[in-house]
C-alpha cells in the first residue's frame, strides 16, 4: 500500500514512515496495481419478473449451486426478456456464492455496451470487458483480475473462453444461433461448442440462450442433452410486430430506387405519428459492385477474386474479405475508358441517400460497422437511437439482435431474399434467424410494431414461415431436409482448405490427398474443386468436404487421411470441422 495508507493503518503520521524508509527498515518497491472490480451486489435493483422468467432463472442458479456440468436452452421470442432471466440466475449464483464467477459470450463488440450498463444497473458495478476493442494495458487487468478472483463478472467476445477463471460457476452464451461466434482463422473454434466443452471441464453451468435457436442446438434439446427453458411471450404488454411480406413484383421501386411505394408510405406514417423507423439492409457500403459501363470489367481487390465494395462517404473502393482499400479511380483500369464506373445495387450508404431524398427533414443515421468502427461510436449511436435523436436508421445486423428501442414501431427489410441465395447449407435457417432478430426490433414497448419484407419470391417457405410467425413449423421443414441429406445436426462436416502461391503446389496436393482417402462406411469425401473464391492475397484456394454420419469418428478418420499425405512446406491446410463459411 502507499505510505500514506500504512501510516494511516498503523496510527503514525506520515513522517514516521518516511524515518523509516530514510533508515533503510522499510524498502520502497513499486509495483502495478492489479485491478480490483467492485463486488456486484445481487440485491441491488431487481427486476420484476414473469413466471416464465423466474422458473427460468431458479431452474439455473439450482444447477450452479448444486455444482456439476449442467447445459441449458433458454429459448425465448423477440422481446422476452431473456436477458432478465438470466441476470436474475447470475444474481442468485452470486448469492449462493460471492467469490463465484460469470462468464457472458456475445457475438458483437456493439452489444457489449448495452449490456454492460444493464448488469451496472442491476448489480451496482461494472463487469470486466474483454475483447479485441479493449486496450492491451486493460486487458492484462482483466486477465490478473480474474485469475486473483477479484472479477466476479466478464463480458466478452469468444476469446474471453481462455481466461483462466479459477471459480467459474455460469458461462451465459446470447444469442447462440450467431455465425460470428465462429472463429475461422488461426485456432479454428466455435465459440459456442467449446463454451459447452469449459462448461463440462469446469463442472459449470452453460446457457445457450436465443429467439431462434440453431438447429445443432435445437436438436440437443430435443435429445434431452440439454434441458429447455422456454418464454413464450414478450414481457409485460408489448407483442411480437406484425409481419408482412411485400411483393416487389407487384409494387416494384422506381428504376434506380429501392424502396418500394408501400414501404415509402409506411415510413411517412410512421415519421407523423413521432416513432422510429428502421431499415434493414446486411450489406456494408454504398454498392457492392462496381463497373464500367464501357467493357463490363468489375473491378476486385488485387489477387484476390473479392469484388471491391464503393464506400461513398469515403470516396474509397474496400475489399471487406482482405481488407485492401483504394481510391475510386476516375479511368477503368482494364479499357482506360474516363468516368465509365458505374455502382451496381445498394448498400446502407445508398439507401440512407434515398431515404434523405424522400424524408429531407427526418433525422437519419447509418449503423455498420463501418460507421460504427469501435465500442464507444457503437455506445453513442444506440443511445441516441433510444433518446429518439434519430427518426430513420439505416443498419446491417449490427443493429438486428439485442438492442432495445422503445420508440421504434416500424422495421423495413430492403431485400429479405438477400441470404436466400448462394450454396451454404445454412442459408435458410441463417435468413429466417437473422429477420426475426431484425423485425424483433419493432413495438419492444407499448405501441404495437410492424415489419414489412420487400422481396421479389413471397413463395419462398422462408418467408412464408416468418409471415406467418411460425417458427415451429420452419424447424420442422428445415430439420427434415437436413435429415434426408444426412446434413448437420443429423450428420457432421469437415471442410479442408488448401492454399498456396504456387497454383501447380496446390493442385497437387489436392490430387494427393483426393487419391489417399481412407476407406470407411457411412462417410462421402466431396472435391478436390476451387474454393468459391479460388483466389486470395494471391494464394490459390482448393477444397474438399467431409460428410459423415453422426456416430463416424470424424476425427479419426481425418487423422488417418492426413498421416498418408505430406503436405510441402508452400501450401497450408486448414481443417475445419463443423464448418460455418464456404467461401
Amino acid at each position: 500500500m502507499p505510505g500514506p495508507d500504512l501510516a494511516r493503518a498503523a496510527g503514525v503520521s506520515s513522517g514516521v514512515v518516511k524515518g523509516l524508509v530514510d533508515e533503510g527498515v522499510l524498502e520502497v518497491i513499486e509495483i502495478e496495481a492489479v485491478a480490483a472490480f467492485d463486488s456486484p451486489d445481487p440485491d441491488h435493483a431487481p427486476a420484476t419478473l414473469n413466471g416464465d422468467q423466474a422458473a427460468s432463472a431458479a431452474a439455473i442458479a439450482e444447477a450452479t449451486t448444486a455444482g456439476g456440468f449442467a447445459p441449458f436452452l433458454l429459448d425465448g421470442v423477440t422481446g422476452s426478456g431473456k436477458t432478465e432471466a438470466y441476470l436474475e440466475a447470475v444474481a442468485r449464483t452470486l448469492r449462493a456464492d460471492p467469490t463465484a464467477q460469470i462468464l457472458i459470450l456475445l457475438p458483437e463488440i456493439a452489444l457489449t455496451q448495452a449490456l454492460i450498463a444493464r448488469l451496472g444497473d442491476r448489480f451496482g458495478a461494472d463487469p470486466a470487458e474483454w475483447h479485441s476493442g479493449i486496450a492491451p494495458p486493460r486487458r492484462r487487468q482483466v486477465w490478473e483480475a480474474v485469475v486473483a478472483g477479484r472479477c466476479n463478472i466478464v463480458v466478452g467476445a469468444r476469446s474471453a473462453l481462455f481466461l483462466p477463471f479459477p471459480n467459474l460457476k455460469l458461462i451465459i452464451v446470447d444469442e447462440e444461433h450467431d455465425s460470428s461466434f465462429k472463429q475461422e482463422e488461426g485456432l479454428v473454434y466455435h465459440g459456442r461448442d467449446l463454451a459447452v466443452a469449459r462448461a463440462r471441464i469446469e463442472g459449470a453451468a452453460v446457457v445457450l440462450a436465443s429467439a431462434t435457436p440453431s438447429l445443432e442446438t435445437l436438436f440437443n434439446a430435443r435429445q434431452g442433452r440439454y434441458r429447455w427453458l422456454r418464454l413464450g411471450a414478450r414481457h409485460g404488454t408489448a407483442v411480437l410486430p406484425d409481419i408482412r411480406l411485400l411483393d416487389l413484383r407487384e409494387s416494384p421501386p422506381d428504376p434506380q430506387t429501392w424502396l418500394s411505394q408501400p414501404l415509402r408510405e409506411a415510413i411517412g406514417e410512421t415519421l407523423l405519428k413521432g416513432e422510429q423507423t428502421l431499415l434493414f439492409l446486411n450489406r456494408r457500403g454504398y454498392a457492392p459492385v462496381v463497373l464500367c459501363r464501357a467493357c463490363g470489367h468489375r473491378l476486385t481487390a488485387p489477387d484476390t477474386d473479392s469484388w471491391l465494395v464503393e464506400h461513398r462517404y469515403t470516396g474509397r473502393l474496400v475489399c471487406h474479405l482482405t481488407g485492401f482499400s483504394m481510391a475510386k479511380p476516375k479511368n477503368c483500369p482494364s479499357c482506360g475508358a474516363p468516368d465509365s464506373l458505374v455502382p451496381v445495387g445498394p448498400g446502407v450508404e445508398r439507401v440512407e441517400e434515398e431515404v434523405k431524398s424522400l424524408f429531407p427533414e427526418a433525422r437519419t443515421a447509418v449503423f455498420s460497422s463501418d460507421t460504427v468502427p469501435d465500442a464507444k461510436a457503437a455506445r453513442a449511436l444506440i443511445q441516441s437511437m433510444v433518446d429518439g435523436e434519430i427518426d430513420i436508421l439505416v443498419a446491417t445486423q449490427a443493429a438486428a439482435k439485442g438492442h432495445n428501442f422503445p420508440r421504434l414501431t416500424l422495421v423495413g427489410v430492403v431485400d429479405a431474399d438477400l441470404g436466400l441465395r448462394g450454396g451454404d447449407l445454412r442459408a435458410a435457417e441463417r435468413t429466417f434467424q437473422l429477420l426475426i432478430q431484425a423485425t424483433g426490433r419493432a413495438g419492444r414497448a407499448e405501441i404495437p410494431g410492424r415489419a414489412l419484407l420487400q422481396t421479389w419470391t413471397p413463395e419462398h417457405p422462408v418467408l412464408q414461415a416468418l409471415a406467418a410467425g411460425d417458427r415451429d413449423g420452419f424447424v420442422e421443414a428445415e430439420m427434415a431436409e437436413r435429415e434426408m441429406a444426412s446434413l448437420p445436426p443429423f450428420g457432421r462436416l469437415a471442410a479442408l482448405i488448401l492454399s498456396g502461391e504456387n497454383a501447380m503446389a496446390v493442385e497437387k496436393t489436392a490430387e494427393a490427398l483426393a487419391q489417399n482417402i481412407p476407406n470407411a462406411e457411412r462417410l462421402e469425401v466431396y472435391g478436390p474443386a476451387d474454393a468459391p473464391l479460388a483466389l486470395i492475397r494471391g494464394r490459390r484456394r482448393k477444397r474438399l468436404l467431409v460428410r459423415a454420419d453422426r456416430d463416424v469418428d470424424l476425427q479419426g478418420f481425418l487423422r488417418a487421411w492426413l498421416s498418408r499425405v505430406k503436405v510441402p512446406a508452400s501450401v497450408r491446410l486448414t481443417v475445419d470441422v463443423d464448418p460455418y463459411s464456404f467461401l
